[in-house]
């Protein structure tokens, strides 16, 4: 965890180090059966790598075009840049690029690879819903994804599935540059890459649906005990969830892409199972809250 301000969170330090371990395994498989396995070689992991890198580097700027936001200065957005100033200051962190996307869905995220290089989103619905106490937890609640990295192993952990989904796209269409040494194999070849890609795809997801889940808890402890109010982010929460069933799903089919860094879910996915929920049930996130009040009550 960067050293801020923020409340430390040791499980979500653990889970972060068990899932960057897990995808520097997959990786490595990934870029042994390249090697191995098709006649890309070494050129096949440099292109992969490249890749990884770029969406890492350009990870925020990516995010804020997917939804169309733009960033915004001082003068544009005064009391939403003087909201994360202040919050930046009793964190003691470095200030993120402050975006606005002009949307109905109420909704924030973070992004970045790292606290210096990083970037808060927020809407303009969810501007025009919440109150500015409601609003400054959710601002606290995405500092503290940018304050303890967990932003930066999300977006490391999502460009994995987006390689292995490339890579199988690629061979679908260029199936003769995995013949390996020979023509005669390239379709043997090509299944063995393809189904490679999609167990990769398939650990990553789950991986990151895993983290996704636990950083929105620890999120959420942390943005509450540094407003100490968690009864106003409990609030943004049930407001958020409850319009967001307004939304058109075409609406909501716009953000689906970055789903996992939003506030909220766009879309509930609960029905499908836990295991590939982005973001853990409401009312979950609501009792959490309502401990942390009490602690604070009983410090207070």
């Amino acid at each position: 965890m960067a050293r801020t301000r923020f409340k430390g969170d040791r499980g979500l330090t653990w889970r972060m180090g068990g899932v960057s371990l897990g995808l520097g395994a997959l990786y490595v498989a990934f870029g042994a059966v390249l090697l191995t396995q098709t006649s890309l070689g070494a050129f096949g992991i440099v292109i992969v790598l490249a890749i990884a890198w770029g969406q890492w580097f350009f990870s925020d700027t990516l995010a804020l075009k997917s939804m169309g936001a733009k960033v915004v200065e001082p003068e544009q957005a005064p009391e939403l840049h003087a909201m994360i100033d202040r919050l930046c200051a009793l964190a003691d962190m470095p200030k993120p690029r402050v975006a606005v996307a002009v949307t109905d869905m109420p909704n924030a995220f973070a992004t970045g690879r790292s606290p210096k290089h990083s970037s808060v989103c927020v809407t303009t619905g969810i501007m025009q819903r919440l109150d500015a106490d409601e609003l400054e937890g959710v601002l606290a609640h995405e500092l503290s994804h940018v304050a303890n990295r967990d932003v930066t192993v999300m977006t490391v952990a999502s460009s994995l599935g987006l390689l292995a989904g490339f890579i199988t796209r690629w061979g679908m269409y260029a199936g003769n540059i995995f013949g390996g040494r020979g023509n005669k194999n390239s379709g043997a070849v090509f299944l063995v890459v393809f189904l490679v890609s999609m167990v990769v795809y398939f650990v990553s997801f789950v991986l990151t649906r895993s983290l996704s889940r636990y950083r929105e808890l620890s999120a959420d402890r942390s943005g509450a005990y540094l407003t100490g109010r968690p009864s106003k982010l409990s609030s943004a929460l049930v407001k958020i969830s409850g319009d967001m069933a307004r939304i058109p799903n075409r609406d909501l089919r716009e953000g689906q892409a970055i789903s996992a860094f939003f506030f909220a879910p766009a879309i509930n996915r609960e029905s499908i199972g836990a295991m590939f929920a982005t973001h853990p049930p409401l009312q979950v996130r609501l009792d959490q809250l309502a401990k942390v009040s009490a602690e604070l009550s009983e410090q207070g």
